[in-house]
């Protein structure tokens, strides 16, 4: 019954973004290397938007290194002051997937995000194929990314 009642939050919480392609986006990640969209064109890939103050993207961040290890992840951090203090709290949670620090918000906003976390899965022809508010088990994500491919 939980499980049901959380998709169903899920759901009605995730952003309408149903004909949206994965933006060109062009930054460095907090580690300072440069990270483009472009390379990931003709895969799948999950953007991951959390924060280091979020509570639930503590428990998911597990779940999500897991992922990383196998799939193409990037991960924005959001409103979690600089590159460093995020690089500290990486290192101090074991975790070294890759990070786009968005610091003002931007991103999340282009995004439509609501809350915390938040993740987008695009298809390998860059169509969001998947949204989801909320915690995700990591057999979700990766059940989510195999159908995405």
């Amino acid at each position: 019954m939980v499980f049901i009642i959380a998709n169903a939050i899920s759901f009605f919480r995730s952003p309408d973004l149903k004909d949206k392609k994965l933006p060109e986006i062009t930054t460095l990640l907090t580690n300072q290397e440069l990270f483009y969209t472009e390379d990931y064109k003709g895969k799948p890939v999950l953007i991951h938007f959390w924060a280091t103050w979020c509570p639930t993207c503590k428990l998911e961040a597990g779940n999500i290194q897991s992922l990383s290890e196998s799939y193409n992840v990037i991960t924005i951090a959001v409103k979690s002051k600089t590159d460093e203090d995020i690089n500290a709290y990486l290192k101090e949670h074991q975790l070294d997937f890759k990070v786009i620090n968005d610091s003002e918000g931007v991103l999340a906003q282009e995004f439509l995000v609501p809350a915390y976390p938040t993740s987008f899965i695009y298809n390998k022809e860059g169509k969001l194929t998947f949204s989801e508010v909320g915690y995700t088990s990591s057999l979700g994500l990766i059940l989510r990314m195999w159908w995405a491919s």
